[in-house]
């Protein structure tokens, strides 16, 4: 009798253990669709991408995108306030459900989340004072190049060794363009686009794009295993890709158009 029982608890136990060891079934489209709510991980820190209306409300072109994409799909939009550095953490510990905020595709981010097809490109320079006499990487000797920290430039930057390069990291793209507007750096590592900010910040101090660092394609971010969000979110892409929602969006707030081989 004991012997059973011992033998009964035993099998219980292993039970419950294999339970517990294996993740329960889950659908974040599912979960989106029926909170009727999607929750979106966005920098308002980043203009023209992010930023804050003159009545305080957030404004921008990846703001505008999100706020489509919840249109769209019937939902109640929840901006997820991030930096660059908490973008990706914010989905991966369920704070938001999808990100939309400059986030550029990478091999070292495709190994931590999953990605989108792209809804718009973000072109990144080394920019610096225009009276400056930068032309090409040596003439940044001795000079600091102030980043976002955790950004696609911050990393491109740091791999680059032989340069022996002088970074000046901030923790976000709104306090890095105040120490430039300020004088505490005379480059910075972004998008052309806030490069081209900063002038309009201090007139005094206009910033220009000097060095072309890349290219990169902006996807939306979302967590690994989630295939008919994937498909979804895909689907929503090429149409407004298609219907020129996006390019609008994107023209508004850059001032150019996407790519050719986008809008095609």
């Amino acid at each position: 009798m004991i012997n059973r029982t011992l033998l009964g608890t035993a099998a219980a136990l292993v039970g419950f253990v294999m339970m517990a060891a294996t993740p329960a079934s889950a659908d974040l489209l599912d979960d989106i669709m029926q909170a009727k709510k999607i929750r979106i991980s966005t920098d308002v820190a980043i203009p023209p991408s992010g930023m804050m209306d003159s009545s305080m409300k957030p404004t921008g072109s990846d703001v505008e995108v999100a706020q489509l994409l919840a249109k769209d799909w019937g939902l109640e939009l929840e901006l997820i306030q991030t930096t660059g550095a908490t973008r990706i953490p914010n989905v991966l510990t369920g704070k938001a459900d999808i990100i939309i905020s400059t986030l550029s595709v990478t091999p070292d981010r495709a190994k931590v989340i999953d990605f989108t097809k792209r809804y718009a490109t973000l072109q990144s320079d080394v920019g610096c004072l225009k009276s400056s006499t930068v032309k090409d990487w040596p003439d940044l000797k001795d000079k600091s190049i102030g980043v976002s920290r955790g950004t696609t430039q911050d990393t491109t930057l740091s791999n680059m060794k032989d340069k022996d390069l002088k970074i000046a990291r901030y923790d976000d793209d709104a306090t890095m363009v105040t120490a430039a507007v300020s004088g505490q750096v005379d480059c910075v590592a972004s998008s052309a686009t806030i490069i081209n900010q900063i002038g309009v910040k201090n007139p005094s101090r206009v910033f220009e794009s000097r060095i072309p660092l890349a290219t990169f394609d902006l996807a939306i971010g979302l967590k690994k295993g989630e295939p008919r969000l994937m498909d979804k979110l895909n689907g929503w892409i090429n149409d407004n890709v298609k219907n020129g929602k996006l390019n609008a969006i994107y023209k508004k707030f850059h001032g150019v158009e996407l790519p050719p081989d986008m809008r095609s």
